[in-house]
């Protein structure tokens, strides 16, 4: 396209200084010269040829030209195409990245949502104790079986602790699931060094007046266990706390008062399950060692029982065995009867009769 452009340029530059030189002979006086004829004779046969081959560029560059011009037409309308193709899928992915973004963003609002109401939650003192207490109760709730726990438990002071869970051969473990959230807020959103002093001052006096409470009131000698628990709902928390008041969990801690976060507290769950798991298992062995005791005995009982009847069948063999040779006696003189041979008119064969049946009634 550049060179098309140049060419024209040139001849439209030569067409005027043709143009400029025909002009200015015309101005000119004619000649009288012949030589001078002779020349402008064949000055305007040049000019001639040179417009005879103006006329034949001026054709061939407009056919040039308008082959460009065709062919850059129909680039350009391809162009265009691929153009129009390619802008309408990066319009349709737009539109699909952006319905994800409005999903997202949504979502994002939504959560924003979730997040002013729980914060509204932990603000209220009442609320943020609800929500500890519920949460406690689902861990407790989903480890241990119905009858190992009870909540807001009534101790024989009178207190109502948030959980007691039922030890084996021994009194409840308390779990209180109140924790003094607002110094540990006022702690994180200090700005000023003056500021977090002051809350560090108010995490530390609260705290330690809240393991107090706990202490008082449900560690009681014989009742409940010599620990007791404190549930912190939020593990963001629990380790803030490790992290700078390891003084205060130590302090607790001599205090027999336990500061566990949620994961704590499922696994402290899990290991009391096992605990109650282990005296039911003893227990069991106990009821089926005294079955067992109970058993033998009943066996023992039958083992006599069965020597006796044993000795009632060998009597009882040695009776028949005795039955048995009266009845080969008895035939035998019977047989004997049978053989003799009786006179009815002689006493001898009488006495004869009479003295083997007179035998058989000894018994002999």
């Amino acid at each position: 396209m550049p060179e098309t452009l140049l060419i024209v340029l040139a001849l439209i530059i030569a067409i005027g200084v043709v143009a400029i030189i025909v002009l200015q002979l015309r101005r000119q006086p004619p000649a009288v010269d012949p030589a001078a004829e002779q020349r402008l004779h064949e000055l305007n046969a040049r000019l001639d040829a040179m417009g005879s081959w103006l006329q034949n560029s001026h054709t061939q560059l407009q056919q040039t030209v308008n082959t460009r011009l065709d062919a850059v037409t129909q680039n350009l309308g391809e162009s265009m195409k691929t153009s129009t193709k390619n802008t309408t899928d990066h319009l349709q992915q737009l539109h699909a990245r952006l319905a994800v973004i409005d999903s997202a963003q949504k979502n994002i609002t939504d959560l924003a949502s979730t997040v002013t109401s729980l914060q509204n939650v932990l603000t209220n003192k009442q609320s943020r104790g609800a929500f500890g207490q519920g949460q406690l109760e689902a861990i407790v709730a989903d480890v241990l079986p119905k009858g190992a726990y009870e909540f807001q438990y009534t101790l024989k002071s009178g207190k109502r602790p948030d959980c007691a869970i039922f030890m084996p051969d021994s009194g409840p473990l308390i779990i209180d699931a109140k924790f003094p959230l607002e110094a540990m807020t006022a702690l994180r959103v200090a700005v000023t060094d003056d500021e977090r002093k002051v809350a560090i001052a108010r995490v530390k006096t609260d705290i330690t007046k809240h393991v107090a409470d706990i202490a008082d009131k449900y560690l009681i000698p014989g009742e409940t266990q010599d620990i007791a628990l404190m549930f912190i709902p939020s593990e963001s928390v629990y380790a803030d706390l490790h992290e700078q008041f390891d003084d205060l969990v130590q302090k607790a801690q001599r205090a027999r008062v336990m500061i566990v976060s949620p994961t704590l507290m499922v696994m402290a769950i899990q290991v009391i399950k096992q605990v109650r798991k282990d005296a039911e298992m003893r227990e069991a062995a106990d009821q089926i060692r005294t079955e067992v005791g109970m058993m033998m005995k009943d066996v023992g009982l039958l083992s006599d029982r069965v020597n006796k009847l044993k000795t009632h069948f060998g009597q009882a063999n040695v009776d028949i065995d005795a039955i048995l040779i009266s009845a080969g006696k008895i035939e035998k003189r019977g047989d004997k009867i049978e053989a003799l041979e009786f006179d009815a008119d002689t006493p001898a064969n009488s006495d004869l009769l009479q003295a083997p049946i007179r035998k058989l009634e000894a018994g002999e």
